[in-house]
């Protein structure tokens, strides 16, 4: 899954792609190195971004995803956590909602997923983008993640939203200490007793610099490849992440290692 971020301020390309042309040639850039799928989204959730309104959300998206419609082989998602967005998105071409929040605001975004019969990443996060990172706490955060993925796939039974149209993501960064990331991340093989594809987005977060003591984002992929290569032997299925050729020669070593 290729990151394709059109807004101002997000932590690693922050305003690299706000132009129509420029999001069109990279997200076909992506493709072309090998993703299976594009993530577009309007809104940084990096910790303590400022939140923007629904409809400035779906301006910045919706022009994105209906050129990307037209002109790339591969499905679309958007990366939001607000129903306006998402219904507004699968209008428009998208066929996955990416929902950082995992429906926080209550039915609308699950009767959006279940109109249009899209697939959807439910995310573990703590707080929200602005508190998530004031003093994470767990008293284990694996079980907790793990009771999260119960109760989450019994809400979207319940919901209407088919089992086959769920994927879960432990939302490494969201309201995680680097220990805890890093013990998450040892653990993932148990996420996979829920029997739903699972979605890892390593790709050039904060913790990696603290465990590497490298502070630029777009020079912490070393470190994201070591966590593609594990995530790949425990069964790991969706890979979010900026850097697509190097990622994708990284799994294509690691599956060939674990067949």
């Amino acid at each position: 899954m290729g990151v394709l971020n059109v807004t101002p301020d997000s932590f690693s390309d922050g305003g690299q792609f706000v132009s129509l042309p420029a999001a069109l040639a990279h997200a076909e850039a992506m493709v072309a190195a090998g993703a299976d799928l594009i993530d577009v989204g309007g809104e940084s959730t990096r910790p303590g971004a400022a939140t923007v309104s629904a409809e400035e959300e779906i301006q910045r998206v919706v022009p994105v995803i209906t050129a990307l419609v037209k002109r790339c082989p591969v499905p679309l998602s958007i990366d939001t956590q607000k129903p306006e967005v998402a219904r507004a998105a699968l209008a428009a071409g998208a066929s996955i909602v990416n929902d950082i929040a995992a429906n926080r605001e209550g039915p609308a975004m699950w009767d959006c997923v279940r109109e249009f019969n899209a697939g959807y990443v439910a995310m573990h996060m703590q707080g929200t983008p602005q508190t998530m990172q004031a003093q994470p706490a767990y008293k284990d955060v694996v079980a907790e993640v793990n009771a999260f993925f119960t109760d989450r796939l019994a809400q979207l039974h319940a919901a209407g939203v088919a089992w086959e149209q769920v994927a879960l993501d432990p939302g490494i960064g969201f309201g995680k200490t680097v220990a805890h990331n890093v013990r998450l991340l040892g653990a993932l093989g148990q996420f996979r007793q829920h029997g739903r594809p699972l979605l890892l987005g390593v790709s050039r977060k904060s913790f990696l610099g603290a465990l590497t003591g490298v502070t630029r984002p777009e020079e912490r992929l070393p470190g994201a490849l070591a966590c593609a290569a594990l995530a790949v032997g425990e069964g790991v299925g969706i890979l979010r992440v900026h850097d697509v050729r190097e990622t994708v020669q990284a799994v294509r070593v690691a599956e060939a290692i674990t067949a």
